[in-house]
């Protein structure tokens, strides 16, 4: 049985080709007893495959943010990690303190942490700030910060924002540097936003002295000084409102002729010419009327210059509004339809309308004060109210169509009355004729009504 199974094996073997060739040999001889070099080689190759394997799994296994604050630590940014660690965690702490129903609590927005380009640019410019200040370039590293903060340009990372855009400012070495300086023009942009009036004042203020000092252009090339200015102006204006409304004149007049200096001193003839409206408009609400329309003249000439018939519409109905409140009623007749005319030929459909409906009401309303029969005012009322319906079914407005079709109605029905009341002091044969049609067309019309009342 063992000699049968040799014999098997023996011809099974014999079927296999021999090898024989010089490379083969070499080749089993390199396998059988490798030199030193090949030894050496492998063992580097096994290495670095298993260094590398290792990263491989680590970024695969670790979160983004432990692989971003590792990286950080092994390039021995350690205030970047720090201050990176710090913001993740804040953000962290004001989602669990959140309120349910708040925009921060939303399980739909992302943490920070778990946003890859956003993570990855904070690390990138935290840490090449960190180096420029090792270095004492105080300029460089305001500027990756300046970055930042305008990197986050989102509603929700307004926080992290102004964390950037503080650091930039209010660090003691280049705080008075140009991106220093726009980063507090920033600030302003981003406090007014938010409503914090005097924290937004402060930072305009501040960046004006700082931008007059140095000269600085922001990166879209406008004059820092200039940008702040047109800021200044809006966070007086908001300013104004609460004085205005408690009825303390005084305090927002003061606060708006500082928003009319800073707007005159912006180079932005738009910003000037709204700054000198509002004014006018506060003089008004004093009764000053005086003053209101020399407001209202400079507003106005701005935007001929301009050529904003918006803005010249808003100037002839301001206007207007000085000139009745005066009792000057032929003046502000003449504004109203200068307005009209403006509106019209410029397509402005629901400013014309509204002109209409304002220009019928003035008519209508010298009627009434000089409580003289001048019907003719009626009639010259109703084409105006009957032109700003027309118009308003145009735009679409169906709040603005219903007071047409009421003011339209009162309108009709007072200029009929006129009529009538002519017509009986009249006495002639026409009217007479006309008064005897008048009464049989109303006692037709009277008892169609009481048909109509009795059948249902």
């Amino acid at each position: 049985m063992d000699a049968a199974a040799a014999a098997k094996r023996r011809r099974a073997g014999s079927l296999l080709p021999e090898v024989t060739s010089k490379r083969g040999r070499s080749s089993q001889n390199s396998r059988a007893k490798p030199d030193n070099e090949s030894l050496h080689t492998s063992s580097e190759w096994d290495e670095s495959a298993q260094v590398a394997s290792k990263r491989e799994i680590a970024l695969f296994r670790n979160s983004l943010k432990q692989n971003v604050c590792v990286r950080m630590l092994q390039e021995g940014n350690h205030r970047s990690f720090s201050e990176l660690f710090y913001l993740l965690q804040a953000e962290r702490d004001r989602r669990a303190a959140a309120e349910p129903s708040s925009a921060l609590s939303s399980e739909l927005r992302p943490l920070l942490e778990e946003q890859r380009e956003k993570l990855e640019t904070v690390r990138l410019h935290m840490c090449e700030a960190e180096q420029a200040e090792r270095t004492g370039s105080w300029p460089a590293m305001c500027e990756h910060r300046l970055f930042l903060g305008q990197f986050f340009s989102a509603p929700e990372d307004q926080l992290l924002s102004l964390h950037f855009f503080h650091s930039c400012a209010d660090r003691e070495q280049g705080r008075s540097s140009r991106p220093a300086t726009e980063a507090r023009a920033c600030m302003a942009e981003l406090y007014l936003q938010q409503g914090e009036l005097e924290e937004a004042r402060q930072q305009a203020e501040l960046c004006i002295r700082q931008a007059e000092d140095g000269g600085w252009l922001d990166l879209s090339g406008r004059p820092l000084r200039l940008r702040a200015r047109q800021t200044l102006w809006r966070i007086y204006d908001q300013l104004a409102v609460a004085p205005m409304d408690a009825a303390n004149y005084s305090e927002a007049l003061e606060l708006l002729h500082k928003g009319y200096s800073m707007a005159t001193e912006s180079d932005d003839k738009q910003i000037e010419g709204e700054a000198a409206h509002r004014l006018g408009l506060a003089y008004q609400r004093t009764g000053d009327h005086n003053t209101a329309k020399k407001f209202f003249n400079t507003y106005m000439q701005i935007c001929v210059t301009m050529n904003d018939a918006g803005g010249i519409g808003k100037a002839y109905k301001a206007m207007a509004k000085s000139m009745e409140s005066e009792g000057n009623m032929e003046e502000t007749i003449r504004c109203l339809e200068e307005l009209v005319h403006i509106t019209r030929i410029n397509g402005l459909l629901h400013n014309l309308a509204d002109a209409c409906l304002l220009l019928g009401n003035i008519y209508c309303t010298t009627v009434r004060a000089k409580h003289i029969n001048i019907y003719s005012h009626y009639i010259r009322a109703l084409e105006f109210f009957i032109q700003g319906y027309e118009v308003s079914c145009e735009t679409g407005d169906v709040s603005l169509q219903q007071k047409a079709q009421v003011l339209v109605a009162r309108a009709r029905a007072q200029s009929l009355l006129g009529t009538y009341g002519a017509d009986v002091v009249s006495a002639s044969p026409g009217a007479l004729r006309r008064l005897l049609v008048w009464k049989n067309t109303r006692e037709t019309l009277g008892a169609q009504s009481r048909l109509h009342r009795a059948e249902s």
